[in-house]
């Protein structure tokens, strides 16, 4: 029987080094989230916009020149959808406190309509004087408070967001110059520099077809909502179309958070005497729109090359959103897809490309993984050469029938063992 090892005390200690320089790590990235978010932001925009530049300097535009179009193009665009979209917010945010008291109004003749969960009957001078609601009271109180934190998180993101831009624009410009300096820091080794530059061109053209297709596969989705909404007679169907694009560009977590808003909307804003119905056609529309999205358009468009396993995807999003909030739940899977590129190149990290790989082949039984077809092949050639080889030792044999023999033996095994074989 073998003893027990201790580990060495070295391996204990560097390991334990590891794991506290790599919780120092995560909770630098949540503090410097203000300096990282944008550096991010820019490198994945970047991403899809430097093949645009590259075709530009082809057909002699500047590099400089370029990117100042594309970037200017992109604020130009954000720019106009959020003034188009600024009135209709502006509108649900100044009727907010009565839409959450019109909701919780009708929750509460819906709680009184069950047996056991309703109010209870008080008579005399105590059914005049109500019981104090404490949710009103404190939307009545924090009112002030939550104005001034959305002021404040709207400056911030106004000054990320030029420094994103800022950043953006010289990423494009000086695009061809940074790669070719990062090549050249690397040994003079061809095979290495060809490994890396293409690991970087397969990581920036996969980001690049997936921000691509999925913002168009949204900018669908969300027209059809916002067509669906206004049809349901949903007040402001374009900012919730426009907020459906949005929060689809996270996984899973997404679809989720709309459908609930979807639904306060719509019980917000139905009138009193509204059935269950009406007040949840809102959210069965759209949860249908995303079903076909995501069954039918997404891999349709996608593709299978850009598949990632749905596991990794939720916990890369809920990852990144503990971290970055909804920042990085959307970057959380253009992350994942530069991750992937880089596990492919490397070897000591292709373990971690096998579970980001997402397929549609049905996965083996144990018992194959355990008794590998292959294993049992070579096996059993090894064990035929060598009763050959025996004969042909032992006794004399004509050459030809010894290897007619060899051929017809190892066919007929290998075809017995491609054949299906009923359970036992």
């Amino acid at each position: 029987m073998r003893a027990f090892v201790l580990p060495r005390p070295t391996t204990v200690r560097r390991w334990a080094s590891r794991g506290l320089l790599l919780i120092a790590l995560l909770f630098l990235l949540r503090e410097a989230s203000s300096i990282v978010l944008p550096v991010l932001v820019a490198l994945i925009l970047t991403f899809v916009m430097a093949p645009a530049v590259r075709t530009m300097r082809h057909h002699g535009i500047p590099e400089t020149i370029s990117a100042a179009m594309l970037v200017t193009t992109l604020v130009g665009c954000t720019v106009l959808a959020l003034a188009l979209l600024a009135e209709p917010a502006a509108q649900w945010w100044q009727r907010a406190p009565e839409a959450v008291s019109q909701a919780l109004n009708r929750v509460d003749r819906w709680r009184a309509s069950i047996p056991g969960f309703g109010p209870e009957r008080r008579t005399g001078s105590r059914a005049a004087a109500q019981a104090p609601d404490p949710l009103r009271e404190k939307i009545t109180s924090e009112s002030v408070a939550l104005t001034a934190t959305v002021v404040g998180q709207g400056l911030r993101f106004v000054v990320s967001a030029a420094a994103t831009t800022v950043l953006l624009y010289f990423l494009l410009a000086s695009e061809h110059w940074v790669l070719s300096r990062c090549i050249e820091l690397l040994p003079a080794r061809p095979r290495l520099r060809a490994v890396v530059l293409g690991g970087l061109r397969a990581a920036q053209r996969d980001i690049s077809r997936y921000v691509v297709s999925v913002g168009l596969i949204n900018s669908g989705v969300g027209l059809v909502v916002a067509c669906v909404m206004w049809a349901l007679d949903l007040p402001n169907p374009g900012l919730w179309g426009a907020m459906a694009a949005l929060m689809n560009f996270v996984p899973y977590l997404g679809p989720l958070i709309m459908s609930g808003l979807i639904f306060g909307a719509s019980l917000a804003s139905s009138p009193g005497d509204g059935s269950v119905l009406a007040l949840c056609s809102p959210m069965l529309a759209y949860l249908a729109i995303h079903a076909v999205e995501a069954n039918a358009v997404t891999p349709t468009v996608v593709g299978k090359q850009l598949s990632m396993n749905p596991l990794s995807v939720l916990l890369s999003v809920m990852f990144w959103g503990w971290l970055w909030g909804m920042a990085g739940a959307v970057l959380a899977v253009p992350l994942l897809i530069l991750l992937k590129a880089i596990s492919k190149r490397n070897r000591l990290m292709r373990p971690v490309s096998v579970y980001l790989q997402g397929s549609d082949r049905p996965s083996p039984s144990l018992a194959a993984l355990l008794h590998p077809a292959g294993a049992t092949v070579t096996r059993i050639d090894t064990t035929i050469d060598t009763a050959i080889h025996t004969e042909i030792v032992e006794g004399p044999a004509e050459p030809a029938r010894l290897q007619a023999m060899t051929r017809d033996t190892h066919t007929e095994i290998h075809t017995d063992l491609q054949q299906p074989r009923s359970a036992p």
